[in-house]
């Protein structure tokens, strides 16, 4: 039976318009989702990571978080590697072999976890290195994923925004459970082995993209000198349409986190094993899932005031639920701890994945011609370094009310005080852009020599390494979504 050319036609268009959100199927494309979706399998690791760290070598939560704070390094000095990769290519090319490179480091990292670490600093050392292995191949996806989208719309800028952090949900959705569930079955040296194989696949895929071999002879024209980079750099970051807007989301996702001391709760008070915990990373990964459609689908051309405004809102009174649980009225109520940590963990991720979808989008278009994966990276590291400050933070205010691996009798107090923060910055809102930046910015408000910023389109960035980091947050607030791009 011969197939009807219109039916593949027809799939073709299925394919594109539903599962695509309206991009054009290409090799290239799929080489780039694969890479998001393999950081989102690396989430597999994460809680053998906690644990790790949190029996295996026997961490305090003080030390867990000045680890924490060590590992995330890469991702704040991001935009070194975005100017490595625009600007020094490798036998004339400024994709393909860093993507190699990355996924080499990463499997090698990895085994290293498995074989080598016996102590604190050696697991901050490897760790750092599977971090880092992450955040090079983060960098040369964005870019990638910048060039493709440069002339979306505003009505389109979300859909590869959606698609790229739906292809590292679902990664994430597929590995959640057996996170926990291989923790009972095996040790942790055991999942990082396995774990190692999945960075070899970003290897893999790297010989999908497209990119043409730049010529040696003709450098100035082909690859822009540093010296042009931070010219443009600084072009950009100047403009009062972008520096106040970045300073907003810095305060914005600064705000303390009681993410590592409620870890410590989940485990040690509530007594919840790994099982159970790949049971809420199941629930919370399939909630990304529905924050992402409810964005593209209903939110995305929502105003960045009104949707980062209501939704930090909705967040903080939502996350409030989470004292319930803390001083055990769920019991008093007939909840189960475990029914209701589910409950609240899928409707606080989907909150928060609303919430940064716009951060994502307001982030790439930003964006300059010729600097993207320099500038996206400054601008996730600076993210990323607000995320590591909200860590910091909370670690002080843990410390300070007295909450410790065994002691939880304040841990209510530090929710409040960490929920009731995040609406701090809420009357500085008019420093994001109250419709389209790329609108807003003429070329009226540039100075002489200067050019306006172009639309740059749609990337994926979570918040600190994403699959690597220890699993702190299973209620995680609106802002906090740590996992992934800390793992």
């Amino acid at each position: 039976m011969i197939a009807n050319p219109y039916e593949f036609k027809g799939i073709k268009k299925l394919i594109q318009d539903k599962i695509l959100f309206g991009n054009q199927p290409s090799a290239e494309l799929l080489g780039i989702l694969t890479v998001y979706f393999v950081q989102g399998i690396l989430g597999l690791a994460r809680l053998a990571v906690s644990f790790f760290l949190k029996d295996d070598l026997g961490l305090s939560p003080a030390e867990v978080a000045a680890l924490t704070g060590i590992t995330a390094l890469p991702w704040i000095i991001k935009p070194l590697f975005g100017f490595i990769s625009d600007g020094l290519p490798i036998f004339g090319y400024r994709r393909r072999p860093y993507l190699i490179l990355s996924g080499l480091l990463g499997s090698a990292s990895w085994l290293a976890l498995a074989t080598l670490v016996n102590n604190a600093f050696t697991a901050t050392l490897v760790i750092l290195f599977t971090s880092l292995a992450v955040a090079i191949s983060d960098v040369i996806v964005d870019s990638l994923i910048v060039e493709l989208a440069r002339e979306e719309s505003l009505s389109q800028s979300g859909s590869l925004q959606s698609l790229s952090w739906g292809a590292s949900a679902l990664g994430g959705l597929l590995t959640a459970y057996f996170s926990g569930l291989l923790l009972q079955h095996l040790s942790s040296n055991q999942v990082f082995e396995i774990t190692a194989f999945f960075p070899l696949i970003v290897s893999a895929v790297a010989w999908l993209i497209t990119e043409e071999k730049i010529n040696q002879d003709d450098t100035e024209t082909q690859v822009s000198p540093v010296k042009g980079q931070i010219q443009q750099l600084w072009t950009a970051v100047k403009q009062k349409q972008v520096w106040l807007p970045i300073a907003f989301l810095f305060a914005w996702q600064a705000t303390p986190t009681a993410d590592s001391a409620f870890f410590f709760f989940s485990t040690n008070e509530l007594g919840f094993e790994p099982e159970f915990l790949g049971r809420v990373r199941l629930v919370t990964s399939f909630a990304s899932l529905v924050g992402i459609f409810l964005f593209q689908r209903y939110l995305k051309t929502v105003p960045f005031r009104k949707i980062l405004g209501w939704s930090t809102v909705i967040a903080a009174i939502l996350g409030m639920t989470t004292l319930l649980l803390v001083t055990h009225t769920n019991r008093a109520l007939g909840i189960d701890d475990r029914w209701f940590s589910l409950g609240d963990s899928l409707v606080l991720t989907v909150v928060g994945q609303i919430t940064w979808m716009p951060v994502l989008v307001l982030s790439a278009r930003l964006c300059p011609k010729g600097v993207e994966a320099t500038l996206f990276a400054l601008l996730m590291s600076i993210w990323n370094l607000s995320g590591l400050l909200s860590h910091e933070l909370g670690a002080l205010l843990t410390s300070w009310l007295g909450v410790t691996e065994s002691n939880f009798d304040k841990l209510w107090l530090l929710v409040i005080i960490t929920n009731l923060s995040t609406l701090l910055p809420l009357p500085f809102l008019s420093w994001l852009p109250s419709g389209d930046p790329q609108v807003e910015q003429s070329s009226n408000d540039f100075a002489p020599g200067e050019a306006p910023i172009h639309n740059s389109g749609g990337l994926i960035e979570s918040a600190i390494t994403p699959g690597l980091v220890p699993e702190f947050a299973l209620n995680n607030p609106v802002s906090k979504i740590q996992d992934e791009h800390p793992s």
